[in-house]
């Protein structure tokens, strides 16, 4: 059983797609409320419900967010992120009724703050790693953060109970997802892990199901969806298989 988490990235007020997150590439799909109640009631269960401006410092959407979270939070588990890195951003995501929120260049930035939320909040927290290579990218994916592995010692030792793992080169490039780092990540945690970046088939769904024994047990859709490569009810079958 895979859970999918369909994504909804807001900039300026609109559902956008990025190509490897990179501030300037987005495809503009609309309204980010209509979006998320298209996955709703294609069946998905949870909606990955991210805030491109925060992430990358450029203002936020953070009442539209908490309007589509109002809508449809008693339909579907809503994850929020971007730009989650000190305690009235993360109130105001747990505030606006997120079942669960990410928290990413934060936990490279402010250690001793993350280790106190996650010890707060347990599995309502969860730290994203995007990553190049062995090395994670920090703030918007424009600054590096240092080693995957440090990282993440130091995560499971403060109790971290999920990481959403995204391969930057392949996020929003529908080149797959990058299976060996996802593997590398679960063998080294007793963490769950989402597996983020580069799904484009219903096979790649299938090779990330084969991770399910070592804790990968989750998996965002964004890119693969908008541009129809599959819908969401024939990866709701496979994930569900």
């Amino acid at each position: 059983m895979l859970t999918l988490l369909p994504a909804v990235d807001v900039r300026d007020g609109k559902a956008v797609r990025l190509r490897q997150g990179e501030s300037g590439s987005e495809t503009d799909y609309g309204s980010p409320l209509e979006a998320a109640r298209t996955w709703v009631e294609s069946g998905a269960k949870w909606i990955h419900l991210v805030d491109l401006d925060a992430a990358f410092g450029t203002g936020d959407n953070r009442a539209q967010l908490r309007g589509i979270v109002g809508e449809l939070g008693d339909k579907v588990n809503i994850e929020m992120s971007g730009g989650v890195r000190d305690d009235a951003s993360l109130d105001a995501a747990l505030d606006a009724g997120a079942a669960r929120v990410n928290i990413g260049t934060a936990a490279l930035e402010n250690p001793e703050w993350t280790a106190e939320v996650i010890k707060k909040y347990g599995d309502r927290v969860a730290v994203g790693l995007d990553v190049r290579g062995h090395t994670l990218a920090a703030r918007g994916w424009v600054k590096e953060g240092g080693d995957l592995f440090e990282t993440m010692k130091f995560l499971d030792s403060v109790g971290c109970s999920r990481y959403v793992v995204t391969d930057v080169a392949r996020d929003g490039m529908m080149s797959g997802p990058n299976i060996d780092l996802l593997r590398e990540v679960a063998e080294r945690t007793d963490a769950k892990v989402t597996a983020s970046g580069g799904i484009s088939s219903l096979d790649d769904l299938r090779a990330i199901k084969t991770l399910d024994g070592l804790g990968v047990d989750s998996a965002i859709l964004g890119k693969s969806l908008y541009a129809r490569a599959f819908t969401l009810e024939e990866a709701l079958e496979v994930a569900n298989a």
